[in-house]
């Protein structure tokens, strides 16, 4: 799915930006390019980054859980 239409960045890229490290839609623009055009993506950017970090969350949560089950 097109995220950055005006850099022709996909969810993908930003995901793999986001993996690399970049926090925020000012770090994933330095990454992909995405964000750097108009900025009309940066709302899905930042829910991009929020989706990452609860999935991270979550993660923690799990083995965190299964290890106090052992």
């Amino acid at each position: 799915m097109w995220v950055c239409h005006c850099r022709a960045v996909t969810d993908s890229a930003v995901r793999d930006a986001i993996a690399a490290g970049a926090a925020d839609e000012i770090e994933i623009g330095r990454e992909c390019g995405a964000g750097t055009g108009c900025g009309s993506c940066h709302d899905e950017l930042r829910r991009l980054c929020e989706e990452s970090r609860s999935f991270a969350l979550n993660r923690l949560n799990e083995r965190s859980l299964v290890g106090a089950s052992a």
